[in-house]
């Protein structure tokens, strides 16, 4: 592996191909792609937030390193999160679950899963788009911060626009949505662009996010 200097003032990293990045990749190859091509990246569709949001609850306890390596194998036993295929999941698809080494073997969160599949639906049910009931938390410029850095990220694994999210899902029946679990997703989905001021992607997610749709 590559070594990376660190600046624990800024917190990124001087990469030995001369760009910064925000340091939380480590240098990890896996981590290092995800930092650069997905995360702060803005989403809107409903199969790939409804499987960050459950991968997010997988995490819970874990590192975000540990789900991503796995990944595969999760998209490969949720049929990849197809949101109607997995609320159609039944104990034999539980069972299946709890023995598969490839992903987390939590019965909860395996059940969590698959209750998450079945709210999406309950809201498409009542003509309701999932996408744009998750965007419509997107927290408002007064909200944010007006410099990303090591400070802000390090004090606020919550923000009030996270907390509003938890309670609005765990209102409607979904579960492993607690606010630090919520923000850890908007975070990613590119509900905010929390990429250090100075990071090589931050610019790149400020245009996406700009020219992003919203969904409606």
């Amino acid at each position: 592996m590559e070594k990376d200097a660190t600046d624990s003032a800024t917190g990124l990293t001087d990469r030995p191909d001369g760009q910064h990045r925000c340091r939380w990749h480590g240098g990890v190859p896996e981590y290092l792609r995800y930092h650069d091509e997905e995360w702060g990246r803005p989403v809107g569709d409903d199969a790939r937030l409804y499987e960050k949001l459950c991968l997010e609850g997988f995490q819970a306890g874990l590192s975000w390193l540990t789900i991503l390596r796995k990944r595969p194998a999760f998209r490969a036993g949720f049929a990849g999160f197809a949101i109607d295929r997995v609320a159609a999941f039944d104990e034999g698809d539980v069972e299946r679950l709890v023995l598969d080494a490839g992903i987390v073997r939590h019965r909860a969160k395996i059940l969590s899963a698959i209750n998450n599949a079945r709210r999406v639906q309950a809201m498409r049910d009542e003509g309701e788009s999932f996408a744009a009931f998750l965007w419509s938390f997107e927290p408002p410029e007064s909200e944010r911060p007006p410099r990303v850095d090591a400070a802000y990220l390090g004090a606020n694994p919550v923000t009030p626009a996270s907390t509003r999210l938890s309670k609005a899902l765990k209102a409607r029946g979904f579960s492993f949505v607690g606010p630090i679990t919520v923000y850890a997703f908007m975070q990613s989905m590119g509900f905010v662009n929390d990429h250090m001021e100075g990071c090589i992607c931050r610019d790149a997610c400020e245009t996406e996010r700009r020219a992003f749709r919203r969904p409606a």
